[in-house]
């Protein structure tokens, strides 16, 4: 694998960080709720009007169509400058809309994608139900073909921004009595709607970016059924492929992990190397624990050091994989590997930043914590979900033993 970068490449990374010290809003995002999302559209569609969104998503739909490098740059830089992430967007960005460029049909894809890019549609992912989790093959939502539209009963369940999102990607069970795997179908549909109703789950990080939504003779266009009817679970294992690759690569000790550019290059004009970054933990041990005596504790230094490695081996390896999936569609059930991975990785960074905050780390609200110090104890409670999220770490195990190491049953 090739890490060296051509000129064109290293100016186009100048291009890209110009252009995000530009335009990265001054404040951060507000507290979950409408402002949250008009804060999420808003900055969505700057990057769209900016000529940014959907940096891999062929042109033809709004996207940019870039390689795999330039996506890679593109990510790394977004990190570095610690820009907004993708918050109510996320689903749409990074699962569905992915999912509905392979499966979906020409008039679906046309007619989505674009309105995804442009901060039009907030979308939700409809999966998991009260009785099927890790077996989600279990599902029991019904959908019930009448005339051109399918009538949906049921619930879903740990749906992340329902109460946010204008549409869902959405399992539903078409035939009961096929083979559970056999009977499942993959439909999109509105959610302002009569008949549906979403109830937010409260989180222990405080926030309420979970709901349990409920399907009540809601309707959904026959039109929209994505791929062949009772093909629904190829379909989601695409969609749960796409969505563990996002979680490995975009979650904080992923292949995109923010690290700190040492200084800015001046020139402009001409091909300039990359800065060689810091450790943002570092870092931020230091803005903690005072100057650069920050990490003469061993204990503390050894533990950030080696997440340092670990994520930098995580990132390397990322991108191998990517340059390997170029002849194929994918990186295939080799995504659960690294989902696996990149959660421990993430818990073990939630677990360093309160180490090195100590008695700041215990801020939840109210005065005497920084709104940064509150978010990171919030982030680090809610990463202790990244074990179970996008499958659970025995499922990936499962699936790593199977798929990839392929051991018997």
């Amino acid at each position: 694998m090739d890490l060296e970068l051509s000129r064109e490449d290293e100016l186009f990374r100048e291009e890209i960080r110009e252009w995000l010290h530009a335009n990265i809003p001054k404040e951060g995002p507000p507290e979950y709720g409408a402002a949250y999302r008009e804060y999420g559209l808003a900055w969505q569609r700057t990057q769209n009007e900016g000529g940014w969104a959907g940096i891999s998503w062929p042109k033809e739909y709004g996207g940019c169509g870039l390689g795999l490098i330039r996506q890679m740059i593109w990510h790394e830089e977004y990190a570095r400058a610690k820009a907004p992430g993708a918050s109510v967007g996320f689903v749409g960005l990074n699962h569905g809309g992915p999912t509905l460029i392979t499966c979906g049909s020409e008039a679906q894809k046309s007619f989505f994608l674009p309105r995804i890019l442009n901060g039009t549609d907030v979308w939700c992912q409809g999966f998991s139900e009260p009785n099927a989790g890790s077996d989600l093959a279990g599902l029991q939502t019904r959908a019930v073909l009448d005339g051109d539209q399918y009538i949906v009963n049921g619930s879903k369940i740990w749906t992340t921004m329902a109460n946010q999102a204008d549409s869902i990607f959405c399992l539903v069970r078409t035939d009961p009595d096929a083979p559970k795997h056999d009977g499942i179908s993959f439909l999109l549909f509105d959610l302002h709607q009569p008949g549906v109703t979403i109830s937010p789950i409260r989180l222990i990080s405080g926030q309420s970016d979970f709901c349990q939504v409920f399907f009540e003779n809601a309707k959904a266009e026959a039109k929209n059924l994505v791929g062949p009817l009772n093909g629904g679970w190829t379909i989601a294992k695409r969609l749960l492929q796409h969505e563990r690759q996002m979680l490995s690569g975009t979650m904080p000790g992923g292949a995109n992990d923010p690290m700190v550019p040492k200084k800015k290059s001046k020139q402009k004009k001409e091909a300039v190397a990359s800065p060689a970054p810091r450790s943002a933990l570092a870092e931020d041990a230091r803005g903690y624990l005072g100057g650069d005596d920050a990490l003469a504790e061993p204990v503390l230094r050894d533990r950030i050091a080696q997440y340092e490695l670990d994520t930098l081996c995580m990132g390397l390896t990322l991108k191998r994989a990517g340059e390997e999936a170029k002849a194929k569609s994918g990186t295939g059930a080799a995504s659960s590997m690294f989902k696996l991975y990149a959660s421990e990785l993430n818990k073990r960074r939630g677990e360093l930043q309160m180490a090195i905050r100590g008695a700041a780390a215990l801020g939840w609200e109210g005065d005497g914590f920084s709104p940064n110090e509150i978010a990171e104890t919030r982030g680090w409670l809610r990463s202790k979900g990244n074990s179970i999220e996008g499958g659970t770490s025995e499922v990936q195990l499962n699936v790593i033993a199977k798929r990839v190491l392929g051991l018997p049953d």
